[in-house]
């Protein structure tokens, strides 16, 4: 490793990132196939954007020509608290417990490109957190962070899958990391536990089962059928990695806009339908959940409540 590209992995950690590694920029052969093969069966659902910009998203050279290489960073978000199983509460994932992750890494990530820019000047980047057509997964296991778990999320040794990541394409010819093994093996937990089996296969999700699209991305109503499997979840899902082995190494994050607000983590489904804009807007003010508007959280709850047993509503009536 060059004296250039170790001081920027120590600036990423100055900065507050919990991972850092760099990857050489090359086009996605293997990685691009499979994702035009995904696009082909329809697994997106509605997300017609991720079949735009596909020449970026292959080669990182199309959207910073020069680009050398990619600086990918990971922030561990786990919190220590517990979801309810109560059947009044639904279950929001773990990530929007607190504020928007974009707003927060994406601040460190402009504070890594500064001190970048300090340490070679005239070099050029550009920055990347969870937008734009960049295959951060891909880049993040190429850069050595973890790998691409049979649930399709990046899974780290250090914190499990807990993280969010973010890339910073730069002109800066730096020393790669080596791509770390799939520690997965034969483990086949999170595809047994999703309830509406939309692991259709190892390291292949189909988001028209998925809850956490049908409760975040998905436009329009979330199929009748689908009520009984939501397990709770109005806002996201948590289940493939709660059931994953490697994230009971997880560790609790020293970012406290993370930390859950009050209500979030076990917020009662008749609130949630019942909620007024008004609220809604001061509730979730700078947090993920904004994302689907009013209108989503009350389709979501309303869904969770259709598809309970009539125990669990004389329960809630009660």
């Amino acid at each position: 490793m060059d004296d250039l590209t170790g001081r920027i992995k120590k600036a990423a950690l100055d900065t507050g990132f919990s991972k850092v590694g760099i990857a050489r920029i090359e086009h996605l052969s293997g990685e691009s196939a499979h994702l035009t093969e995904w696009l082909g069966r329809g697994f997106h659902g509605t997300m017609g954007w991720m079949a735009r910009n596909m020449e970026k998203r292959q080669d990182p050279r199309r959207i910073l020509p020069g680009a050398r290489s990619m600086v990918c960073v990971a922030l561990n978000y786990h919190t220590d608290a517990k979801h309810s199983d109560k059947p009044e509460s639904g279950k929001i994932s773990r990530y929007a417990w607190g504020d928007d992750y974009h707003e927060i890494v994406s601040k460190k990530l402009e504070e890594l490109a500064r001190r970048i820019v300090q340490l070679a000047p005239g070099s050029r980047s550009k920055a990347y957190v969870d937008t734009g057509p960049v295959m951060e997964k891909a880049w993040a296991a190429r850069a050595g962070l973890g790998w691409q778990g049979k649930h399709t999320n990046l899974i780290t040794k250090d914190f499990g899958s807990w993280v969010f990541l973010g890339e910073i394409i730069t002109d800066l010819d730096l020393s790669p990391d080596e791509p770390i093994a799939d520690f997965c093996g034969t483990c086949t937990a999170c595809i047994e536990a999703c309830p509406t089996d939309a692991i259709v296969q190892p390291y292949v999700v189909d988001s028209n089962k998925c809850i956490s699209y049908l409760t975040i991305e998905h436009k329009g109503e979330i199929p009748s059928e689908l009520h009984p499997q939501l397990k709770q979840w109005v806002y996201g899902c948590d289940i493939c990695q709660d059931v994953c082995p490697w994230n009971s190494f997880q560790q609790s994050t020293n970012i406290g806009a993370f930390a859950p607000r009050e209500k979030n983590v076990a917020p009662k489904l008749a609130d949630l339908v019942e909620m007024s804009t008004e609220e809604f807007s001061s509730r979730f003010k700078k947090s993920p959940i904004k994302r689907t508007k009013r209108a989503g959280i009350v389709r979501n709850a309303k869904a969770v409540l259709q598809g309970i047993t009539k125990e669990e509503k004389r329960g809630i009536m009660e």
